[in-house]
């Protein structure tokens, strides 16, 4: 039988979406990479992006998943057959060890909006202020823990009563404070050079091979898109919601969060901070400008101490609406293979509690977790794009989602860029990663598969992690294949 209710409106399963999609990479890494990479050229590209990978991703996701009733292992089983379901064992997988650090950089972000309101971030260094808090190994186990067991509580009451609600209720509040926080950055004196800054359009940028890649790579990271997690949230949609419009509402609404948290902190930057320490504070990595930069930024502002806090609660509220995504997804796998709700939450949370404390307690770890599976996730995009393809475009098209969706013009541009562009850009993705990681992260040590950042950790992890999944993924895609569906008839 289906596992869990359908979504009761558009409005409440939108909201979910943006949930899903809307994470700490909007907030935190979209700033610094536009700063970085020339602003509105990027802009551009980025926008760019959104159409030819993440958008196409999306509507895949969310075709399968309303067609199938499954998770990522169930969903392959379902369409390519079971010898298939390692691939959606590889997805699901990828998510699932993404929510295990993914729960501890909530935790970080919990005990700042903490710290923040009760004004212990006033008048300190931060650098060692976040040195001391990493290093105090029991305090970011506990927040992880906290995090964790939040999102599981809400889980575990389902669709109508727990992960839709909440995402009414948080995804209004992150917009609510994300306006708030542009308000104070847009009325600072001389926050228009930021402005000017972000949105100053040079043409010749984009000639620039790096920029296009990087503007593709955020798309792919903060959008959601082939991770798993709309595939998963699809599955309790109704047979008559409109594929592409529910889609495309979701990614235009990510790039606006985006575009919001970029007006939140560049201008504040330009106004407060001299020119070369803005630069300083765009090259110091996601975790140094969120937790180093960012509170001297605001320490300086007027009402600062405010807006500091309204700061880290965005942040927060967009953390844990997508880390109730990933346990949704990974409950749901398990809940695929006939274990009950509450069993496969409790499942999950407990698994994540032990696997997030080395990353809870080293920063290294952190690091290279984030590394390998952040790049796993390019894998994880191009396994959604060719199970669309290897089912048979023009079949899905016409038959799997049922609701002529797909006969829209629209849909043959987005079907196009999963059977071309989508393939070709991660090939181009990934080349230059590797590379990246061979020429300038670790040179010497490329080929080390215990170095944080190397080719070697990557490619050691993910055949591990293939070959485990090639020798079990039969088995679980028949398990999860062979669950009775009880699809809505509205």
């Amino acid at each position: 039988m289906h596992n869990g209710a359908f979504f009761t409106t558009r409005l409440g399963l939108i909201l979910t979406g943006i949930g899903m999609a809307v994470g700490t990479g909007n907030l935190w890494r979209f700033p610094r990479v536009a700063a970085q990479n020339g602003g509105g050229a990027f802009l551009f590209a980025w926008m760019t992006c959104l159409f030819l990978w993440s958008l196409p991703l999306l509507i895949a996701e969310f075709s399968v998943g309303r067609h199938t009733r499954r998770a990522p292992i169930g969903a392959f089983a379902a369409l390519l057959g079971t010898k298939s379901a390692w691939m959606g064992g590889f997805v699901a997988l990828t998510s699932i060890m993404i929510m295990f650090y993914y729960s501890v950089v909530t935790g970080w972000t919990l005990k700042y909006a903490i710290s923040s309101g009760f004004g212990d971030l006033s008048g300190i260094d931060h650098l060692i202020f976040w040195a001391d808090y990493t290093a105090s190994i029991w305090w970011p186990i506990a927040f992880h823990v906290i995090c964790i067991c939040l999102a599981g509580y809400v889980v575990s009451r389902g669709v109508v009563n727990g992960i839709e609600p909440i995402n009414r209720l948080l995804m209004p509040l992150l917009f609510g404070l994300l306006l708030l926080s542009v308000f104070r950055s847009l009325t600072l004196p001389g926050a228009a050079d930021g402005v000017l800054f972000l949105f100053t359009f040079e043409w010749q940028s984009l000639l620039d091979h790096q920029l296009w890649l990087e503007a593709l790579t955020q798309s792919a990271w903060s959008t959601g898109a082939g991770w798993g997690l709309m595939l998963t949230y699809a599955s309790y949609v109704r047979n008559d919601e409109d594929v592409i419009v529910s889609s495309t509402l979701i990614g235009l609404a990510n790039n606006a969060v985006s575009l919001l948290a970029a007006l939140a902190i560049i201008p504040a930057m330009f106004s407060i901070l001299p020119t070369n320490q803005v630069y300083e504070a765009m090259n110091s990595g996601n975790v140094g400008l969120t937790f180093v930069w960012i509170p001297q930024l605001y320490e300086n502002m007027p009402g600062g101490t405010t807006f500091l806090t309204v700061f880290f609660i965005t942040l927060f509220v967009a953390a844990l609406s997508s880390l109730i995504a990933m346990v949704e997804m990974s409950s749901r796998v398990l809940s695929d293979m006939n274990m009950r709700r509450t069993q496969a939450v409790v499942v999950v949370v407990g698994v994540t509690v032990v696997f997030g404390i080395p990353s809870a307690i080293s920063l290294q770890i952190f690091e290279n977790q984030d590394w390998v599976w952040g790049l796993g996730l390019l894998i994880s995009g191009l396994l959604i794009a060719s199970l669309t393809v290897k089912g048979g475009l023009d079949q899905f098209r016409s038959n799997k989602t049922k609701q002529g969706v797909f006969d829209k013009p629209l849909a043959a541009f987005y079907s196009s860029a999963l059977k071309y562009f989508v393939p070709v850009a991660f090939l181009f993705m990934f080349t230059w990663w590797m590379y990246q990681s061979a020429n300038y992260y670790d040179p010497s040590q490329w080929w080390n598969p215990i170095r944080v950042n190397s080719v070697g950790t990557c490619l050691l992890q993910w055949a591990v992690a293939g070959i485990v999944l090639r020798l079990v993924g039969r088995e679980l895609g028949a398990k999860s294949y062979a669950r009775n569906v009880t699809l809505d008839s509205s």
